[in-house]
């Protein structure tokens, strides 16, 4: 079968073709480019827990030596720290790197990999459909027609795929401006971000009474400051003021040593693609939706886009396509992008002085200080990720069904668990293989060795009825889970979002559940394997 064709040689792009290549599907990733993105130290991005331990999977490297990952926050208003949240040494913190840093873990991840292939020098200029699969034409130095089973354009926000397709991406240009820079100094926060609204020595001129402060490695900060609408010009002259204002606003009144690194001006719209398949052509990342408003990250969702769409085309690429299953991602992803937009449109007119909200809802300081950190740190509203409640993948209500502390369709807590060849690993480690996951609650399995309990009590019931799954599928036991009592089934999709929580072994609504999961029964004429890959 033919491989995966991939526009885009992004972060989001990089790791479509490695989350593939995990589940044993070949690619081919379209880059318009040399093959090498310029080090720009002031383009960063912050992901959340899960996220970065996404790449860590793919890209087979800890990211915590290449960011940095906070070890607080601070809320700052004037003179006046308005809320601080200092993060335990085990607790999962945001991580703050530099996008450069990201594709070129992934581009050397992905040079090692023999099933992605990376076609510099080739930019897209026409696609073509037909019903067993899709071509692509390149111009350039390595101009030539590609054959593809499916295509997913990664290429950005001027994204040629969406343009070929004719897909409409409307929504709001210049949300938000940021002036930005990147530099090396001592600051009073050894590793803790910092949000400091209307700071006491804010002066007149391009800029709004908000700044940013978030730690890189090697004592480099990037600094962001707020602009106001419109389009005045920042001129390097204003913002090395406002630097020399700033630093000195945050020690003891005079500019401290300090070495510029990068500079430039970050502008967040909002948008959102109608369609985010055609036929056999999907969008993702910035391709897909742009946001980024309030401290909300972009990115963040585009490697989501990557997790959710990369196991649903692994099963169309093993097992033959289900429709319902791919057209899910469409739906579960465009429904979670949408609603983070909505909440971040209605509060920026509270937060940002336009009036609206504030007529509406009572606001204070600390309340809009808390929607402000929920957007930087990933909670709430703005930040947290999004649960696929209304997916049609969701089984209906089965019998057994259980609550715990995840909803339904929310991703599962990363908890420890005994794989199936006794070793002892993370949820998270597992995820990613194109198998769902199904977990026993056993307490006490912990302590002893696998053959003592893999024969005993529910344990070959149970994994006869994950060996009938109409899917590839996985059996983990952990010895305790958020919520869950006891002898309690989990059944997890391969991107960690929960399906169901089940009273004991019920082998019925655990296969009526995988089934939905999948998109269904099997196609006639369509066999599936049962097992792992």
């Amino acid at each position: 079968m033919d491989p995966v064709i991939i526009v885009g040689a992004g972060p989001v792009g990089l790791t479509l073709a490695l989350a593939l290549a995990r589940q044993e599907v070949p690619s081919v990733v379209l880059d318009e480019g040399p093959g090498k993105e310029e080090p720009r130290p002031a383009r960063t991005v912050v992901l959340r827990p899960d996220t970065a331990a996404l790449l860590e999977r793919l890209a087979g490297t800890a990211l915590g030596h290449h960011g940095v990952r906070w070890t607080g926050w601070r809320s700052m208003r004037r003179r006046q720290v308005v809320s601080e949240i200092v993060f335990a040494p085990d607790e999962a913190a945001p991580l703050h790197l530099a996008q450069h840093v990201i594709s070129g873990l992934l581009r050397a991840a992905a040079a090692d990999q023999p099933l992605v292939e990376i076609a510099t020098d080739s930019r897209l200029d026409s696609i073509e459909q037909e019903p067993s699969g899709v071509t692509a034409h390149t111009r350039g130095p390595k101009g030539t027609y590609w054959r593809g089973s499916y295509l997913v354009g990664c290429d950005g926000t001027r994204s040629t795929v969406r343009k070929l397709q004719d897909i409409r991406f409307p929504g709001r240009t210049a949300v938000e401006r940021h002036a930005v820079a990147a530099l090396r100094a001592e600051l009073p926060w050894h590793e803790q971000a910092l949000l400091h609204r209307a700071p006491p020595w804010r002066s007149s001129g391009p800029f709004a009474g908000e700044v940013t402060a978030r730690p890189l490695p090697d004592g480099a900060w990037r600094l962001d400051w707020l602009l106001p609408p419109g389009k005045d010009l920042v001129t390097p002259e204003l913002l090395v003021d406002r630097i020399r204002e700033t630093l000195a606003g945050w020690t003891d009144g005079t500019t401290p040593a300090y070495d510029l690194l990068d500079t430039g001006v970050h502008t967040v719209h909002h948008r959102l693609a109608r369609r985010w398949r055609d036929g056999r052509v999907f969008l993702a990342g910035d391709a897909a939706h742009l946001l980024g408003a309030l401290g909300t990250q972009g990115l963040d969702e585009g490697l989501r886009d990557a997790d959710n769409l990369s196991w649903k085309l692994a099963a169309a690429w093993h097992h033959g396509p289900h429709e319902a299953l791919l057209d899910s991602y469409q739906t579960e992803r465009r429904a979670v992008v949408a609603a983070r937009l909505r909440a971040t449109d209605q509060a920026l007119p509270g937060l940002r002085g336009g009036g609206g909200l504030r007529h509406i809802v009572p606001g204070t300081t600390r309340g809009h200080d808390a929607l402000l950190t929920d957007g930087h740190l990933g909670r709430g509203a703005l930040g947290a990720p999004g649960a696929y409640t209304a997916s049609p993948l969701a089984p209906g209500r089965l019998q057994g069904e259980i609550p715990v502390d995840t909803p339904r369709g929310a991703p599962v807590t990363d908890v420890r668990v005994t794989a199936e060849d006794g070793s002892f690993v993370r949820l998270r480690d597992r995820l990613g293989r194109g198998a769902l996951l199904v977990v026993l609650i056993a307490p006490g399995t912990g302590v002893w060795d696998r053959k003592h309990w893999v024969s005993a009590g529910v344990m070959p019931r149970l994994a006869a009825a994950v060996t009938a799954l109409p899917h590839p599928a996985e059996l983990l036991v952990a010895e305790s889970y958020p919520g869950a009592p006891a002898h309690s089934v989990l059944l997890v999709r391969p991107d960690g979002h929960l399906v169901t929580a089940l009273t004991g072994v019920r082998p019925a609504d655990l296969y009526t559940a995988a089934e939905a999961t999948v998109g269904g029964a099997a196609e006639e004429g369509v066999e599936v394997e049962a097992g792992v890959r």
